[in-house]
C-alpha cells in the first residue's frame, strides 16, 4: 500500500567515488519501492555516524544486496508499506536502524529494525538514536551481560557511542566512568552519567579506573578505541570482566597481547557490528529495546544529545565535523525542511 502522492524521484546523497567529505554527492534517483516487510520512509532526519565516514572513505563495505548509499539511521513518516507489514501503516511516526539509504528523502526501513516514535521525542532527537542504541544494547547488555550494580569504563564518553553507553548505564542501575580529552568533553560525560571523566592524555586510565573500584577492577569496558588500548584496558578489569570492541579508532590489530594477563583474570574479549548481523537479529535487538527502551524515551529519558544539524545536501559538512573531533553527541541531517 501506498501514498498517492508519492513522487517517481527524489533526492539522496551519494558517494562519487571512496575519498573524502567532498565524495559526499546530492543526486536524483527513483523513488524505491518497498518489498514484503519494508516500510517507506518519507524521511524528516537522519543521523550520521562513524560507520557513514568509514564506508565513505571505502573502508567499510556493503554487504551484497544492499545500497551504497550512507545513512544508517532515519526519523520519519510512513508513506507506503510492503507485503505481510502489519505492525505500522501510511502516516505512522517512526524511527528506525536501516541497512543504508538514510541520506535521502526517502529510504526503505524493514519493519523489524522500525520503532514507533514517541509524541514528546523529535525528528531530529529520532533520527539521533538507532545506530548508538542498537549497538550499544546489543553489546553492553546483550552481549556484554552488564547487570545493575556493576562497574563499567566508558572511552570516549562525549561521543555518540559513548554518551548513550553512559545514559543507559545511568538508567539501568550501573555505575560508570569515562575516559575524554579535554575540560567541555569531561563536563558532557558526567551529564550523561558518568561518576568520573578520566582526562586520558594526562591520567593512565588503568590506574585511575582500579582506584575507582578500590583495586577490583571494571566489570565491563565499552571500547570504540581498539588496539592502542588494549593492554591498559585488560589492567583496568575486574576479574570475569568484559571488554567490549565497538571501534577502532586507535588500529585494529594488536602486535602483542599477553594472553597470561586474560586468563589470570577470566577475561572476555567481545564485540559486534550492527551491519554483519542477520535481519532476524537486528529484528530481535528491536523488541528488546520496545520493550526496554522506548517507555524510557517517551518519559523524556536517555534522549540523545544533538551537537548539530545540516541540510541533507551538506552532508559533507557534518562529515568533515564529525572527522574534527570536536562534536559532543551526534549530529543529525534535516531532510526537507
Amino acid at each position: 500500500m501506498a501514498s498517492p502522492k508519492l513522487p517517481a524521484t527524489m533526492t539522496e546523497v551519494a558517494i562519487s567515488s571512496p575519498g573524502g567529505p567532498e565524495a559526499l554527492q546530492p543526486r536524483t534517483v527513483p523513488t524505491p519501492v518497498p518489498g514484503s516487510g519494508e516500510l517507506l520512509v518519507r524521511v524528516m532526519a537522519a543521523g550520521v555516524n562513524r560507520p557513514d565516514v568509514l564506508q565513505r572513505k571505502g573502508l567499510y563495505p556493503v554487504p551484497p544486496g544492499v545500497t551504497q548509499t550512507p545513512g544508517l539511521e532515519i526519523a520519519g513518516e510512513v508513506v507506503a508499506t510492503g507485503a505481510s507489514v502489519m505492525e505500522f501503516a501510511i502516516g505512522d511516526p517512526v524511527f528506525g536502524l536501516t541497512d543504508g539509504g538514510g541520506y535521502a528523502e526517502y529510504c526503505l526501513l524493514p519493519a523489524g529494525q522500525a520503532l514507533p516514535k514517541p509524541g514528546n521525542v523529535t525528528v531530529i532527537q529520532a533520527a539521533a538514536i538507532p545506530e548508538t542504541f542498537w549497538t550499544v544494547w546489543a553489546n553492553l547488555f546483550q552481549i556484554g551481560r552488564a547487570r545493575r550494580g556493576e562497574t563499567v569504563l566508558v572511552h570516549a564518553g562525549a561521543s555518540g557511542i559513548g554518551s548513550t553507553a553512559l545514559m543507559l548505564a545511568r538508567e539501568f542501575g550501573l555505575r560508570a566512568i569515562s575516559t575524554d580529552s579535554g575540560p567541555e568533553k569531561s563536563a558532557a560525560a558526567l551529564r550523561f552519567g558518568a561518576e568520573r571523566s578520566i582526562p586520558y592524555r594526562e591520567q593512565d586510565f588503568a590506574k585511575e579506573a582500579l582506584a575507582w573500584t578500590d583495586g577490583r577492577g571494571v566489570d565491563v569496558i565499552v571500547d570504540i578505541v581498539g588496539a592502542k588500548y588494549l593492554e591498559r584496558n585488560l589492567a583496568a578489569l575486574a576479574k570475569d570482566g568484559r571488554l567490549i570492541f565497538i571501534g577502532f579508532l586507535g588500529g585494529s590489530v594488536a602486535r602483542e597481547f599477553d594472553l597470561f594477563a586474560l586468563i589470570q583474570k577470566r577475561a572476555t574479549l567481545t564485540g559486534s557490528t550492527m551491519r554483519s548481523r542477520t535481519a532476524a537479529e537486528k529484528a530481535a535487538i528491536t523488541r528488546d529495546l520496545r520493550e526496554k527502551v522506548l517507555p524510557v524515551l517517551a518519559a523524556g529519558r536517555c534522549l540523545p544529545e544533538v551537537c548539530a544539524t545540516f541540510p541533507l545536501e551538506q552532508a559533507s559538512e557534518a562529515h568533515r565535523l564529525m572527522e574534527s573531533g570536536r562534536h559532543i553527541g551526534k549530529i543529525v541531517l534535516r531532510v526537507g525542511d
